[in-house]
């Protein structure tokens, strides 16, 4: 990350890491569930990239430098880095960039211009990644609105083993006509 914006990128390792459950323990909200009912969001994969990171780039204060976004873009290209859209008719309200290779799916940053944009998202995400065969959803830092669906963390050792898990698995995620595959990444 960059830290402050303009200076070197820097490699940050946590003793602990967020995850969201991919199982029982991921919990909905009463007060979302209206929401979802409602139906008014639709999600989209991969189909406005660059308005997700322009997204989750545009805030007073960022760590996502103009160096990560040509990286994040070169990940994209080659299939790692991916945006999850939320859609309020035809335009974008909301959204999550990500990076995925195996069975792990790791949430870099996440925007909303409408209420309960991200929640909806964060329900049929994770809804996709059941589906999909995906064993980790990291999303590095816990937070009040992350714990509301059943945030948890784990020591460094515990991510490690889970990490080396998951990326050894292929998984799939399709949302709406949208879908990718994340090979497994065997790296020795």
């Amino acid at each position: 990350m960059a830290n402050p914006p303009g200076t070197a990128l820097e490699l940050c390792r946590s003793r602990s890491r967020a995850l969201l459950p991919l199982d029982g323990r991921f919990h909905i909200p009463r007060s979302l569930r209206r929401w979802l009912r409602r139906d008014c969001f639709r999600l989209s994969l991969n189909q406005a990239f660059d308005g997700v990171v322009a997204g989750c780039a545009a805030r007073p204060s960022t760590w996502i430098s103009p160096e990560l976004v040509r990286l994040y873009h070169r990940f994209h290209s080659a299939g790692l880095a991916h945006s999850v859209e939320v859609w309020e008719g035809s335009d974008l309200v909301g959204g999550l960039l990500a990076i995925s290779f195996g069975a792990c799916w790791i949430g870099e940053s996440m925007f909303h211009r409408s209420p309960n944009a991200t929640s909806v998202l964060l329900v049929r995400l994770v809804e996709g990644l059941r589906q999909g065969g995906f064993q980790l959803f990291d999303v590095q830092l816990s937070n009040p609105h992350l714990e509301r669906f059943g945030c948890y963390t784990v020591s460094d050792g515990a991510y490690g083993a889970l990490l080396e898990q998951a990326r050894r698995q292929p998984a799939n995620l399709r949302l709406g006509q949208d879908a990718i595959a994340s090979e497994a990444w065997m790296r020795e």
